[in-house]
């Protein structure tokens, strides 16, 4: 006989990764190849390393989608050099990756549409606009995919959210992820596009709207990046999550995590007062 016991500590619940992703070669895309996507693409072959020398069968394989080509002002916060501008973003860094580690990943020099239906176990959005980010969720990838990881920032903040969308694939599982979508609706409202300041049109524009001085700042991406991939890192390796994003704000050096709690998802979306607290500027991050 088993007899519930409560007491004051807080049972910890935890995601489990589905199964199939631990017995297969896993299809990764990342769209969007700016300051954010670029340092996702240049993590993933470390973690695709780390998979198989820890007896994962396959690994990684991973497509970059953008349609965006390289300009000068891309070449001062961007791994790009003058030589490549002109060039399309999506590709140099697949060729890049595949003449360094030895790997065959593929660079698509396209802008992701409603009709796009690229097969994918896992999403990763680093776009720069909130209409971008509604284009993809209306995708068939968006609805046939594992998980979706969506990462945006401003100036010296920004949140990575890793979720399951409600489709074929999810929509049976009893403790199925909450999508960035799903708890800041506001992320991917394109009215709201109109608001945010526009994208600067020059390297010095581009340095000063990332707070001039505060050199931390210009990191912003990797290290939004690197949480991320250390977040993926840690569901491979232990099949398991008990946090599935979070928050990082370099102008105070915190950053803040977001547990895998249904009780915490729920609030977020009726208190919406509540999830502020929480994100702070996340809920209106949407620049790369």
């Amino acid at each position: 006989m088993t007899t519930r016991i409560e007491t004051t500590i807080a049972t910890k619940i935890e995601h489990q990764i589905p199964s199939a992703l631990l017995q297969k070669k896993v299809q990764v895309t990342v769209v969007g190849c700016g300051g954010t996507g670029s340092a996702i693409a240049a993590g993933l072959p470390y973690l695709h390393q780390a998979m198989v020398a820890l007896g994962h069968p396959h690994g990684l394989d991973v497509t970059l989608v953008d349609g965006d080509r390289i300009t000068r002002t891309n070449c001062v916060r961007q791994p790009f050099s003058e030589s490549e501008i002109g060039l399309h973003k999506a590709t140099v860094l697949a060729t890049r990756i595949n003449l360094f580690w030895g790997l065959g990943w593929k660079g698509v020099p396209h802008f992701v549409e409603e009709s796009w239906g690229h097969e994918t176990d896992i999403l990763i959005g680093c776009v720069d606009s909130r209409a971008a980010r509604n284009a993809m969720t209306r995708t068939q990838t968006y609805w046939n995919c594992h998980y979706w990881l969506d990462l945006g920032n401003n100036a010296d903040s920004g949140q990575f959210v890793l979720g399951q969308p409600e489709n074929q694939r999810n929509k049976a599982r009893d403790s199925r992820l909450p999508t960035a979508a799903e708890l800041f609706p506001e992320l991917i409202n394109a009215r709201l596009d109109k608001k945010d300041r526009l994208p600067p049109c020059s390297a010095l524009e581009a340095l000063e709207q990332q707070e001039p001085f505060v050199n931390q700042t210009l990191f912003v991406n990797q290290t939004l990046a690197y949480q991320a991939l250390a977040m993926l890192a840690r569901l491979f390796r232990y099949g398991r999550l008990s946090y599935h994003g979070g928050v990082v704000n370099l102008r105070t050096g915190r950053t803040t995590s977001l547990a895998v709690d249904p009780v915490l998802w729920q609030r977020m979306r009726t208190q919406p007062a509540d999830s502020e607290l929480l994100t702070r500027k996340g809920r209106k991050v949407v620049r790369q």
